[in-house]
């Protein structure tokens, strides 16, 4: 059974993922996404999942979590405005990974148990 086969935290407002549409170094990534990418969208139906191709780019995924409430101003001095209308991102480098790897990775990213 697919770690990709749950809700994913409510927290989570987009995922993005960049790759080589022909890259050796992104042949796990495409894999992920063939595999996995509708068991995701079976279980979380409005989160934006985005793949994005390109020659050349490097494989990486991105995760942007919910943006800080108003009541937390103190803490985003110094952010730039588009860093609290969008909130927190993280992201991880995917390049020649296995598509197992990719998983892995992707679900410490989501913090998917």
């Amino acid at each position: 059974m697919s770690s990709f086969a749950k809700a994913l935290s409510p927290a989570l407002r987009e995922i993005r993922i960049l790759c080589c549409q022909t890259a050796q170094a992104s042949a796990g990534t495409r894999q992920f996404v063939v595999s996995e990418y509708p068991i995701i969208k079976k279980h979380n139906p409005d989160l934006p999942v985005l793949i994005r191709e390109a020659t050349g780019t490097p494989s990486r995924v991105f995760a942007r979590f919910g943006a800080f409430p108003v009541r937390f101003r103190a803490r985003v001095d110094g952010c730039t405005k588009r860093t609290v209308e969008r909130g927190v991102e993280k992201h991880v480098e995917l390049d020649n990974l296995s598509s197992s790897e990719v998983a892995s990775k992707i679900a410490q990213l989501l913090s998917v148990s």
